[in-house]
């Protein structure tokens, strides 16, 4: 499937969409490395799986804003440990402003 431009994909997000649908949607634009917005579709898919997939994808990468907008999204906040791991991705990746607010939120955990 090809990515939508901008405008149809207004459209396609205002629309209910079948689950297979919004997942092929999803897809491509995970294929095109566009996360943020293959997040929507996902959600459409009821995709719950992918989604906690995503969300452990940026633990592991360190991706304090992608973290925060999946567990939103799941409706689950991460824990400390997952903060810590999070954290230390980011110091590894160079992402020093993700390591430093990953660790704040650790430690606001305890």
């Amino acid at each position: 499937m090809k990515i939508p431009d901008s405008l149809k994909r207004r459209h396609l997000v205002e629309q209910d969409l079948a689950p297979a649908q919004a997942l092929a949607i999803a897809d491509a634009y995970l294929e095109g490395n566009r996360i943020a917005d293959a997040l929507e579709f996902l959600v459409k898919a009821d995709a719950q799986d992918r989604l906690s997939e995503l969300r452990r994808a940026a633990i592991d990468c360190g991706d304090v804003f992608l973290i925060r907008d999946l567990s939103y999204r799941l409706g689950e906040e991460p824990s400390a440990r997952e903060w810590r791991a999070a954290a230390d991705a980011a110091q590894a990746a160079g992402k020093e402003t993700y390591a430093i607010e990953a660790r704040r939120l650790a430690e606001a955990l305890g």
